[in-house]
C-alpha cells in the first residue's frame, strides 16, 4: 500500500504535465497542426511507418522523436526532407509535455510546421500511456511479431488509444497472429475504434491509414481520453 505521501507527489507530478499538456494544445491550434501521439514497443515499426508515409509523400508532416539515445530515428526521417528534431531521454523510459514544449520550440527553428506533426513516443507500452502530450490523437502500433495477446496484458496503454495500427501485417501467418482476439480483446476494453493492418509492402493499406489521418484532421479531431 502506497504511503500519503508517495501518493502526493505522483499527484503533483503528473499535474504540472497536465498544465504543460494544455499549453501544448493551444500551441498546436494556433500553428494549425494536427499532431499525433505514436506509442508502441521498440521495433514497431513506428519509425519505418514515418519513413514510408514521407517517401510516397501520402501526407505533409514533421517529427519529433523520443529515444533513451542517439539521433538515429530523425536522421534517418531527415533523408526524406522531413523536418525532425530528436529527444534524448537519458533514462527516461516515455516523453512528458515539458520535454515536447521544448522541443517543439527548436523544431521550429528548424524549418516550418507542416499540416501534421507526428510525436514517436520512447518505445514502452508502460509508461507513455500516462503521460498527456496534449496531441490530438493518441495511436498504438502492435506488431505482428509482438504476437496478439498484447491488449489485455497491457490495457492502460490501449485504454488511451483513439486508433490501433497492427503492423508488419504481411506476417500475421507466419507467427499464427489472430487479429479477432485484438478485436475481442479491444471489446473487452470498450473500445470501439479504428483498427488498422499496416504492412509496407501493400501500399494501399498505408494510402488507407493516411486518408484517415486527414479526414480527422479536416474534422478537427481531439481525443477525449484523459491520462
Amino acid at each position: 500500500m502506497q504511503s500519503p505521501k508517495s501518493v502526493e507527489v505522483g499527484q503533483r507530478i503528473l499535474s504540472k504535465n497536465d498544465k504543460v499538456a494544455m499549453e501544448l494544445r493551444a500551441i498546436y491550434k494556433k500553428d494549425s497542426v494536427f499532431v499525433v501521439n505514436l506509442m508502441s514497443s521498440p521495433g514497431s515499426g513506428k519509425t519505418t511507418l514515418l519513413e514510408h508515409i514521407a517517401k510516397e509523400k501520402l501526407l505533409d508532416f514533421s517529427v519529433i522523436e523520443g529515444d533513451l539515445q542517439t539521433n538515429r530515428d530523425a536522421e534517418r526521417l531527415a533523408r526524406f526532407g522531413v523536418n525532425a528534431y530528436q529527444i534524448s531521454t537519458g533514462e527516461a523510459c516515455h516523453l512528458e509535455a515539458s520535454m515536447v514544449k521544448d522541443a517543439l520550440e527548436k523544431l521550429h527553428n528548424q524549418g516550418d510546421l507542416k499540416g501534421f506533426m507526428f510525436i514517436e513516443n520512447v518505445g514502452n507500452l508502460v509508461c507513455p500511456a500516462s503521460y498527456d502530450l496534449g496531441a490530438n490523437m493518441n495511436i498504438v502500433l502492435l506488431s505482428t511479431p509482438e504476437g496478439d495477446d498484447k491488449v489485455l496484458k497491457y490495457p492502460t496503454m490501449f485504454l488511451c488509444a483513439d486508433v490501433v495500427v497492427v503492423s508488419k501485417a504481411d506476417l500475421m501467418e507466419v507467427f499464427d497472429f489472430k487479429i479477432e482476439r485484438v478485436r475481442e480483446d479491444l471489446a473487452k476494453l470498450k473500445k470501439e475504434i479504428p483498427l488498422f493492418l499496416l504492412s509496407s509492402k501493400n501500399m494501399e493499406s498505408l494510402e488507407q491509414f493516411c486518408a484517415f489521418l486527414q479526414q480527422r484532421k479536416e474534422q478537427n479531431y481531439v481525443s477525449s481520453h484523459t491520462f
